[in-house]
């Protein structure tokens, strides 16, 4: 489908209007300065060289020039298709457990640190599959969707916490079920999930659900975090251990039967967690054995530029309109003229084609070595391709998606915002928006980031990964607000502790009982003489009358 990518340069056609005005007007001034030169014969004769219609087609053809130049700079093109990047590989959800229980230390830091580690471990071999991520707890929720982008994975892992999931508890059969829904349910093999958890909580259902899950071909593979001889649970608000309603510490155990009987029964491999490049490993190998399907991840916007045949055609038009003479005498002169009209259009037929042709083939270059992880070449093709056509929106949403996966996160978001000021399709702009939001919210910049998700989702409400990585955002912010608020309270505690800490406090008295009693007795008699000297002055006054004046 043709559009334009700079339509408001169409507004420069409300010129013509006004240009017509201008010929008549022109023309009615050339003939009331006829009649006032004199006998209109005699008038007629001296110019009967000049042809009003060769002055009309030439005024005609300046005004499709100007109409075709306004053509040009608005660049009508046409979408190609998109350049996608195919390859081999598996979709792979992986289920973590976030529970509280994953806090207990046998592990150091923690369970849940080195399940964390692990996980971006086995993201960097699936270099070529699709991964996903659910966290689970009392509660099963879909973390991030299933993506070829492991950048993004790897941002939304480093997020999961026990927070996430305010329920506690392990249901185990709920992060499986949850796995399952996020595949393609069109395709019936080349899936698998992978399970990681102490498994501490016995789930009746979750042997139940595997046995399912392993009929519609998806393989479960188990790791199991922690250890047999347990360890108590870390409390991070109370910074105590946890303890039970009798007031004994609790102590983790790491339910190894469980986690085995779930791999075996999903034809999986269960492992105990010893060196996550290990297990890893381990588990690359067995999710090659069922096989790959071709993927499709990212993809890449390749448009046709048409504005050269318009800018053509107003050269040649103009040219044609600079040579064609008002006097039909000359005439000739048009026709000595076409040899140069022709060789000019060969030369700028060539030329613009060169030009159009030589910005696509870089950001073909370009594509080609994102697609070889070659992203510092990517970028450099890209900034190419920019160099000769400075508003090129294809080579700057590329350009963003090339500078992201360099980690240089601030040169993307610019080009990204590029990519929404030159983009007249509503594709780019939410794509330019959405991948602007996952960039911000690496950056922990999530009031700009939620502002961008919802940016997008304007622009297409049926993006759904927009809005489930803006709901994720939500819940970051608040409970980031919520952190924020907590240590603001406990410096006010801190401040409010230190002002008690400097009141001064009331020292013992050093005086013994007798001198006491003695001051007592003192200060009774001194109250005693001041009450008899105040009798004796009143009984001395006199009454006088109060002034009204």
């Amino acid at each position: 489908m043709f559009r334009f990518q700079h339509i408001e340069f169409l507004y420069a056609l409300a010129a013509i209007p006004f240009m017509v005005l201008f010929y008549f007007l022109l023309t009615r001034w050339k003939k009331n300065a006829m009649k006032k030169i004199g006998d209109p014969p005699l008038v007629k004769q001296l110019i009967q060289g000049f042809s009003s219609k060769l002055f009309a087609i030439k005024f005609i053809l300046i005004l499709l020039g100007f109409s075709l130049c306004a053509f040009a700079v608005a660049d009508l093109v046409k979408p190609e298709g998109t350049q996608k990047i195919n390859r081999k590989g598996i979709d792979v959800m992986i289920a973590l457990d976030v529970s509280k229980s994953m806090l207990a230390e046998d592990i150091k830091p923690n369970r849940l640190e080195r399940a964390k580690q692990l996980v971006s471990k086995i993201i960097d071999k699936l270099s070529d599959d699709k991964v996903g991520i659910v966290v689970f707890a009392g509660r099963a929720y879909l973390q991030m969707p299933l993506t070829t982008d492991h950048s993004a994975a790897k941002m939304y892992l480093s997020s999961a916490s026990t927070d996430n999931v305010p329920t506690q508890g392990t249901v185990i059969s709920q992060a499986l079920k949850m796995s399952y829904a996020a595949f393609n349910t069109k395709e019936k093999k080349y899936r698998s999930i992978i399970l990681i958890s102490d498994g501490e909580d016995h789930d009746e259902d979750a042997i139940k659900v595997t046995k399912q899950l392993a009929d519609e071909g998806v393989m479960v593979n188990t790791i199991g975090i922690g250890s047999l001889q347990g360890a108590p649970i870390m409390d991070n608000e109370t910074n105590e251990y946890k303890k039970d309603e009798s007031g004994n510490t609790v102590i983790s155990k790491l339910n190894e039967e469980e986690l085995k009987s779930i791999a075996q029964n999903g034809n999986g491999l269960y492992q105990l967690f010893s060196s996550a490049d290990e297990v890893a490993d381990n588990l690359h190998k067995k999710l090659m054995t069922i096989g790959q399907t071709t993927l499709t991840g990212s993809s890449f916007g390749v448009y046709k530029n048409y504005f050269w045949y318009f800018l053509l055609a107003a050269f040649i038009i103009l040219l044609i309109e600079n040579i064609l003479p008002e006097r039909k005498t000359k005439m000739i002169g048009l026709k000595k003229g076409l040899p140069l009209i022709f060789l000019i259009l060969f030369v700028t037929l060539s030329l613009s084609k060169g030009f159009s042709q030589s910005i696509k083939k870089e950001i073909i270059k370009g594509n080609d070595a994102y697609k070889k992880k070659q992203y510092n070449e990517a970028v450099g093709a890209y900034q190419k391709a920019l160099k000769q056509s400075p508003e090129n929106t294809t080579a700057f949403y590329n350009l963003g998606n090339a500078l992201y996966k360099t980690d240089r996160f601030d040169d993307a978001l610019k080009a990204y915002d590029n990519t929404v000021q030159t983009a007249r399709s509503k594709d780019y702009k939410e794509k330019a928006y959405y991948n602007g939001g996952v960039v911000l919210q690496s950056q922990k910049k999530l009031p700009e980031c939620i502002k961008a998700y919802k940016n997008a989702l304007k622009l297409d409400p049926s993006d759904e990964e927009a809005r489930q990585n803006l709901e994720r955002a939500l819940q970051q912010l608040k409970q980031q607000q919520k952190q924020d608020q907590k240590d603001k309270n406990k410096k006010n505690q801190q401040k409010e502790d230190q002002n008690k800490k400097d009141e001064p406090k009331p020292q013992p008295s050093k005086i013994s009982k007798q001198d006491a009693e003695e001051k007592l007795k003192s200060l009774l008699e001194h109250e005693k003489n001041l009450q008899d000297k105040l009798h004796k002055v009143k009984a001395t006054s006199t009454d006088k009358p109060k002034k009204d004046w």
